[in-house]
């Protein structure tokens, strides 16, 4: 392994205090949660603390700042932004365009993205290309559609990307067939700040990407980290100037490799998942223009994820395989080396596994589909279940949240706050 040492390097989030879980993947941006206290139990009866029925459909994971939750739905062929307090009680429910619906299935809605808030404001985008921003208290400051300003979706599927927070400005990747781009946008009146092509001549559906960016600063500068189109790609996020770029990830040239989960950030290392759950990347940041051939640290095509993306914490990659006979197989690695540190398979189910993992103080939280979550040992050195849990046969994409020892799991019925005591 090359030698590497990356000072400054650290996840971006927007403004967040101890307790929030401002974007998809949590106050650190790998899927990590603050705090201790996690409940490792619960069920219909026990640590319930309280629940919210959902209407319409939607897969949105829930954001949360201070003592508010946000999250995405359809209803009535409108797409819908809901604001809950801490208590469970609704405290505004707004619409932002007319909605497009899901594809076929359990799967499909037109409410993927998540939204994410800087604490002031929230964001939130739709399948529909309606993006727009409100006060934490419901106010509409302003409100576009990308589709109609720049060209209209050729995803396959369902968008999923969500967008993410710079400094100064709210981001969105559109990676498809046809024209693609990174594009960020004022927080205070949407206003392009910069729009930059990403066309990167991947092959028919490979150029499709479902990912969400991450956003982290080296060295004092903002990057915007980008998977899909066979590549992961840095941008200077006051420009959208790209830094550099890995290629390699589709060597076959593959035409169905599109990518849905997302490249996980965390110690000066971007992890991407690729070719339908058959590869993980490991690159070291840093360099410039293409720099394939001397920062690609470790490659390993025994585990990846389709769908989930993995997590990060304590120097430990967590692994959730989504397909074939592996389904439902939870793998820990290194971060530096890719090598396997444990493994083990859950108990066989007909259903997938489309939410991410989440670790909370030392417990790896993985949801499968029916809205079972498995609770795992996330500290030792063997694949340990402590617990699974079930509070009903809901179907579930959303990922679970981790504020303050609590769980937020948003279903496609409810959203339930676990907590111990509940």
């Amino acid at each position: 392994m090359k030698p590497f040492t990356l000072l400054g390097v650290l996840l971006v989030t927007g403004v967040s205090v101890a307790g929030d879980w401002p974007n998809w993947r949590g106050p650190n941006g790998n899927g990590t949660a603050d705090g201790t206290g996690y409940p490792t139990e619960w069920s219909a009866e026990k640590n319930i603390i309280w629940k919210y029925e959902l209407h319409g459909r939607g897969a949105s994971t829930p954001s949360v700042t201070g003592d508010s939750i946000f999250l995405t739905t359809t209803i009535d062929g409108q797409n819908v932004v809901i604001g809950l307090g801490m208590d469970g009680k609704e405290r505004w429910s707004k619409t932002l365009g007319a909605a497009v619906e899901g594809k076929p299935g359990k799967d499909g809605t037109g409410a993927n993205p998540s939204t994410v808030t800087d604490g002031t404001y929230v964001f939130a985008y739709f399948k529909s290309g309606d993006l727009g921003c409100f006060t934490v208290a419901g106010e509409l400051k302003w409100q576009k559609n990308l589709q109609a300003e720049y060209g209209e979706d050729t995803l396959w599927w369902d968008l999923g990307t969500s967008p993410v927070l710079t400094r100064d400005a709210v981001v969105v990747a559109c990676m498809q067939t046809g024209p693609s781009y990174v594009a960020a946008f004022s927080k205070a009146d949407g206003s392009v700040i910069w729009k930059h092509d990403r066309n990167l001549n991947a092959p028919e559906e490979a150029a499709q990407s479902y990912a969400t960016p991450s956003v982290v600063e080296v060295a004092g500068q903002q990057q915007i980290i980008v998977l899909g189109a066979d590549h992961v790609t840095a941008h200077d996020a006051a420009t959208g100037k790209e830094i550099w770029r890995v290629g390699g990830l589709n060597p076959t040239g593959h035409k169905y490799f599109r990518s849905i989960a997302s490249a996980a950030v965390s110690d000066g290392f971007v992890i991407a998942p690729y070719a339908r759950g058959e590869s993980l990347t490991a690159i070291r940041m840093g360099g410039s223009g293409d720099v394939t051939s001397s920062h690609v640290e470790w490659f390993n095509q025994t585990t990846s994820g389709d769908v989930p993306t993995p997590a990060i914490w304590n120097g430990r990659i967590f692994v959730c395989r989504d397909g074939g006979d592996a389904r439902g197989t939870i793998d820990c690695l290194d971060l530096l080396t890719g090598k396997s540190i444990w493994s083990g398979q859950l108990p066989k189910n007909r259903n997938t596994y489309r939410a991410s993992p989440t670790v909370a103080d030392g417990k790896l939280y993985v949801a499968r589909q029916d809205g079972t979550v498995f609770v795992l040992d996330a500290t030792g050195n063997e694949f340990k279940i402590l617990a699974q849990n079930t509070i009903a046969d809901e179907h579930t994409v959303a990922t679970p949240v981790g504020v303050d020892g609590r769980i937020i799991l948003r279903t496609d019925g409810h959203v339930y706050m676990i907590g111990s005591g509940g």
